[in-house]
């Protein structure tokens, strides 16, 4: 308390969390369903890396960890590059498996698949190609993203770097929402990124999709 009686919190910001998207690739601008296909980043997004690492990299990260898929892992180098850490890989990150629906365009799949696709944008609980449910990427990616968020010191940051629909989901598992109000939180730009910071009540979303002037958001669910 201070002298005016006035209650202060000695405590600093909290730790943050920074789920940064991965670049473009090839896919992605195709409208082509990645999944948890190993694809590799364009030029284009080796370029949008760099210059996103040269932003996070001023925020002071204490530790990276990244999806094992090499899109994600090559847009991690660029930030371990210019901080001097080493990047954890996890699999546990990777992006949605989607079964059928994997290499396939947005039209491909709305033709052959329409009302699976159609039941998944309503928010029902669909295996996306035979492929994993949404709460089950969440059951596998926040513990991984909270037990590094445990490692860190008091206001440390923690850069997660994954895929679109992985972010999403491990969003909305953090800040405790319904699985069906997930999609609500909006796409992610490539390598763009969202903030979590701790609170008194748990993890808030700082800031959503930073990072550029607003983009086409292409694939976000790879």
């Amino acid at each position: 308390m201070s002298a005016t009686g006035e209650v202060t919190d000695r405590r600093g910001r909290g730790r943050r969390i920074i789920l940064w998207r991965h670049g473009q690739t090839a896919w992605n601008v195709e409208r082509r369903f990645q999944g948890s296909t190993d694809v590799e980043l364009t030029e284009t997004g080796i370029g949008q890396a760099r210059r996103a690492a040269r932003l996070l990299a001023s925020l002071g990260p204490d530790a990276i960890v990244s999806s094992d898929l090499r899109r994600a892992v090559d847009t991690a180098a660029q930030l371990a590059a210019l901080t001097s850490l080493d990047v954890t890989r996890d699999e546990g990150l990777r992006e949605t498996y989607a079964g059928v629906w994997q290499g396939l365009t947005h039209e491909e799949i709305i033709a052959r698949h329409g009302d699976e696709y159609a039941a998944w944008k309503r928010g029902e609980p669909v295996r996306r190609g035979g492929g994993e449910l949404e709460t089950e990427v969440a059951d596998r990616a926040a513990p991984v993203v909270l037990r590094h968020a445990e490692k860190l010191p008091e206001d440390g940051t923690l850069v997660i770097v994954s895929h679109g629909g992985t972010i999403r989901t491990t969003i909305g598992r953090l800040l405790g929402l319904e699985s069906r109000h997930w999609e609500s939180l909006g796409g992610l730009t490539n390598c763009c990124w969202s903030v979590l910071g701790e609170g008194a009540r748990g993890w808030r979303l700082l800031e959503h999709n930073a990072g550029t002037l607003p983009e086409p958001v292409l694939g976000d669910d790879d």
